[in-house]
């Protein structure tokens, strides 16, 4: 460290341009970042859901879906069906756009006088209450159209137009929205479907992005100078932080990344985490700075630098490893999110020991603050002499309360629930959740799960299974509407037995399916149900429900039923209802392992910096604690573990330990000339100074999260605030009655190190 800070002081300039040119390169690259707001983004490409779902888009094409939906008092008025068709007949002409499903485009299939029609189920507009009702009527029978189209109310209609691959969702979305304004009409509309939730995601990112970030970097100028009351404790901190959100951002098209949802958390993690490091380093050099100090200021810096560079490396090494443990995560942008993080912290923690001494050579000698000048104690050193006073006076009794507090509250994780609905990150008030639950309410459900059969589907063998199937998982709780050729072909067979329910079966003649294929297709199409071979069938299950525990339950039980025909053609159950099951999964497995790791490496790293084993435990018990009140009070507030909550706990301990380093290293440094209830005064009043400043940035950095328009986002923010607020009781209270009462040897000074600790004050 004396190098270091030998070097930065001797050579400033040189120091300060290598931090401008590396920051300069990587602030070019920024323009080039590129969005990704889709769910299999999330996931990795070998993850069985998405293998699944790629599977199935192979043969059948894209399967997202955007639905117009049309409200009015009653939907089979002449002026809506002329408005409803207008649109329908535009969105089909659209390159963009595979298949259109609407009342004009999906046929009603009946039969007359010993004949099966096949037509649209609306062929014409009816021009009198009369012709309306017998429309109404005939929808009622067509179980095609009843209640997935239109809804049995016939308050609504959906046009769904299924995308073809690879089409840009801000494209067709703009596309959709200037259609619907060139197209007038007294309906109310709704824009529903995955398309339209990845484009508000992407919309909403760049909106918090533009909004939180310069939001809470003002926060942070306006906390630094409250701190510090001068202008280099303000300036110097925010430079380290600028210019590590700058390298972080940069780092994404450098490495061909993208941006998703939880990369909001980047910036915002950086502003409350990466100026740590420079707070201890300002409030370290003002404690110092006082009228009986006759150092230079080179002398000063490096003095400041030397002392404090070991705790600072060894805190900024603790958060970078917690970073890093979410490589271990199985979502891919929360593995992206922590190596960013990390490079982000690392380029702060050396700046912080190299640029901002170089800086401060440069200026002028700061004045002493008033409060060291006078002697006098403003509020957060009454705070920290109480705290002191406290702590040392009642080492047993904080040391049972806690735990039995720990006890109560952890009760809560019980409660705990995990949610991956991307409709869940919006508030009930948005457009997005709205137009979700009106295709919940009306047609089914505006969530999927798509199952593909494989074999000869016009053989009656092959088409049974699958209607048993169908007929099947329509009763299940969970499931709105069922979309198969299954239900074609019994509705076929029916009408051509002069609607008897009794033939409402598929028919064992093994030459009837190919002839009602054939009459079908005359006049409809079958593409998104049947592939051209007749070798793949698609059934599609509508989900009304928003609920990531009820998708997760049917995905359950269409697999266990289809284990049960070792012979059964449904071979691959996917979609993205499959995707968002296997995604609640993944975001328990990666909490777990990536706390875990988090811990383990964490704890490894103090042990190596205090050289004891108990010294890796003790850091990472303030940490268990703090993280089981946080699951606590998530299970009791009903707030879900979801993509960007999970992320919490490897954030908590690779922030949270900083404190307990810096107390356990300061006081360990007291314990050379003092007994153990003084050093921990000694330290609670010092170091304790900084640790308060470096948790009320982190808080005050996250806090702007709790404005997003995001719910995951807004929750981490406040989540992180409780976590932290844990983390400093843990570090100020819990961990120096721990001292007290055990008194750790690796923090008992030998004569040795007295010595040493009395060379040191000499000094």
């Amino acid at each position: 460290m004396n190098k270091i800070a030998n070097f930065s002081i001797r050579h400033p300039w040189i120091v300060i341009s290598v931090f401008l040119i590396i920051t300069v390169f990587f602030a070019l690259q920024i323009p080039k970042v590129q969005m990704d707001p889709s769910l299999e983004g999330l996931v990795p490409e070998d993850m069985p859901s998405r293998v699944n779902l790629d599977k199935i888009e192979d043969v059948f094409g894209g399967t997202d879906a955007l639905m117009i939906i049309l409200e009015t008092d009653d939907i089979l008025n002449a002026e809506t069906l002329v408005r409803a068709q207008q649109l329908s007949d535009e969105l089909e002409s659209w390159e963009e756009v595979d298949k259109v499903n609407s009342p004009f485009t999906v046929q009603d299939v009946r039969g007359e006088e010993d004949m099966l029609i096949v037509e649209d189920a609306i062929e014409d507009i009816p021009q009198s209450s009369a012709q309306r009702e017998v429309i109404r009527e005939r929808i009622k029978n067509n179980e095609l159209i009843y209640g997935s189209i239109i809804s049995k109310d016939f308050k609504a209609m959906a046009i769904i137009g299924m995308l073809k691959d690879d089409v840009s969702d801000n494209l067709i979305l703009d596309k959709v929205k200037k259609l619907i304004k060139d197209i007038p009409g007294k309906e109310k509309i709704k824009l529903a479907g995955m398309p339209v939730i990845r484009a508000e995601v992407s919309i909403n990112t760049q909106n918090d992005m533009r909004r939180l970030m310069p939001l809470a970097l003002l926060i942070m100028l306006v906390f630094l100078y409250l701190c510090f009351k001068q202008l280099r404790g303000v300036l110097l901190p925010f430079m380290v932080v600028v210019m590590s959100i700058v390298i972080s951002m940069g780092m994404i098209p450098v490495l061909n990344w993208k941006i998703y949802l939880i990369t909001v958390i980047l910036p915002m993690s950086l502003i409350a985490i990466a100026n740590d490091y420079g707070i201890h380093i300002i409030a370290h050099y003002q404690e110092e700075n006082t009228l009986k100090s006759n150092l230079s200021e080179k002398k000063l810096v490096g003095k400041v630098v030397s002392s404090l560079g070991a705790p600072i490396i060894a805190a900024g090494l603790t958060t970078i490893a917690g970073m890093l443990c979410l490589i271990s995560h199985i979502m891919v942008p929360a593995q992206e999110l922590g190596i960013l993080a990390a490079v982000g912290i690392g380029f702060a923690l050396i700046a912080s020991i190299t640029f901002m001494p170089a800086v401060m050579v440069l200026l002028p000698k700061a004045k002493p603050l008033k409060t060291t000048v006078e002697g006098k104690k403003g509020l957060l050193e009454r705070l920290l002499d109480f705290t002191a006073n406290f702590v040392t006076a009642n080492p047993g009794k904080i040391a049972i309360l806690s735990i039995v507090f720990i006890a109560l509250i952890s009760s809560g994780i019980f409660y705990l629930r995990v949610d991956t609905n991307p409709v869940n990150y919006f508030k009930d008030d948005s457009r997005v959740t709205k137009a979700t639950n009106a295709g919940n309410r009306y047609f089914g459900g505006a969530n999927t799960i798509s199952i593909m059969a494989e074999g000869d589907i016009t053989a009656p063998e092959v088409m049974k299974k699958i209607s048993d199937f169908e007929e099947k998982i329509i009763k299940h709780e969970s499931v709105g509407d069922v979309g198969a050729i299954s239900k074609i072909m019994r509705k076929m067979n029916k009408e051509l037995h002069n609607g008897d329910e009794e033939f409402s079966i598929i028919p064992d003649n093994k030459n009837a399916l190919p002839q009602y294929f054939m009459l079908y297709e005359s006049s409809g199409d079958l593409k998104k149900l049947v592939d051209f071979d007749r070798k793949h069938a698609l059934i599609t299950a509508k989900i009304p429900t928003n609920s990531t525990d009820d998708i997760k339950g049917l995905v359950e039980y269409m697999r266990d039923y289809i284990k049960k025909d070792e012979e059964s053609p449904l071979k691959i159950v996917g979609g993205f209802g499959d995707l968002q099951s296997e995604l609640s999964e993944a975001v328990v497995k990666g909490q777990v392992i990536s706390l875990i790791t988090a811990a383990i490496v964490v704890g490894i790293i103090v042990m190596l910096l205090f050289k004891s084993p108990v010294a890796g435990l003790m850091s990472i018990t303030p940490l268990a604690l703090a993280i089981v009140t946080l699951f606590g009070l998530m299970g009791f507030f009903k707030i879900e573990l979801n993509i960007a909550t999970a992320l919490l706990s490897s954030v908590m301990i690779g922030v949270g330990v900083d404190y307990t380093i810096h107390f356990l290293w300061r006081y360990r440094e007291e314990k050379k000339l003092k007994d153990t209830v003084e050093a921990v005064k000694k330290t609670l009043k010092t170091t304790g100074r900084g640790i308060i400043f470096n948790a009320l940035s982190v808080v005050i950095g996250f806090v702007a999260l709790m404005i997003s328009d995001f719910l995951p986002v807004k929750f981490f923010g406040f989540l992180v605030v409780v976590s932290i607020g844990a983390c400093l009781l843990g570090a100020l209270v819990f961990l120096p009655a721990i001292c007290i009462i055990f008194k750790p040897k690796f923090l008992e000074v030998q004569d040795k190190e007295r010595n040493q600790g009395d060379s040191l004050t000499k000094l």
